[in-house]
């Protein structure tokens, strides 16, 4: 493959994206930058320091206060806040429940977007989120928008949670679901939705190797 592409892969909670996105840019060598993972480390920040999430002039505050940094492991990618290694407590409930108020304030998603657009600004990148496709990475080459029911997407959250010890029933986390898509899809700034130009694919009945698959056959293609 010769010319590096841009690849932006969105969708709603649990859709699978941030899985598919790894393996998609170990496919193609490429950097995989896992922009959920940013917000959900400013979002732990934020109630580490106990700042009201929807207030905006805290939050600048501590954008210029902290670092965020990935580091590729052998287990996967290590998220640090400054010299805090915060990999695992950014997947807890509290963090989930709490990413799209943070994500909703204008300074943070101004913030946050300039630094995803500097780091895809060379190409060699695959990029997931809710927005990389529509406002992060616009001119992208390459465009997905994964999509999952309710009920399928909340039993991948439930047999994650179970794997890490967490306890929340089923019925619950299809709640929690429904509201984080309400609140993504309703924002002001930068709301999920699909591309003019992105190609939609449910992965409700799909295995994450035939996702992967799929997703490796439009950048061919496109290629």
């Amino acid at each position: 493959m010769g010319k590096l592409l841009q690849v932006a892969i969105d969708g709603p909670a649990s859709a699978g994206k941030s899985t598919v996105a790894k393996l998609v840019a170990h496919k193609l060598n490429y950097i995989y930058c896992d922009t959920g993972a940013m917000y959900r480390a400013v979002t732990w920040a934020a109630i580490h320091d106990g700042i009201r999430l929807d207030d905006e002039k805290s939050l600048r505050v501590l954008l210029h206060s902290i670092n965020i940094r990935f580091i590729p492991s052998a287990t996967g990618q290590r998220v640090f806040v400054n010299k805090k290694e915060v990999t695992e407590e950014i997947r807890m409930p509290e963090i989930s429940n709490n990413v799209s108020t943070v994500a909703a304030q204008v300074p943070v998603r101004k913030s946050l977007t300039d630094l995803q657009q500097e780091i895809a600004n060379a190409g060699g990148i695959v990029m997931d989120g809710r927005d990389i496709g529509t406002t992060v990475l616009p001119d992208a080459e390459i465009k997905i928008f994964m999509v999952a029911s309710v009920r399928e997407r909340a039993l991948r959250r439930y047999k994650e949670n179970i794997e890490k010890g967490i306890q929340t029933p089923l019925e619950v986390l299809e709640q929690e679901i429904e509201e984080r898509d309400r609140k993504d899809s309703t924002r002001t700034i930068s709301p999920l939705s699909k591309a003019a130009d992105a190609v939609q694919l449910d992965t409700t009945n799909l295995t994450i190797e035939q996702v992967v698959n799929k997703i490796m056959e439009i950048i061919e293609k496109k290629a």
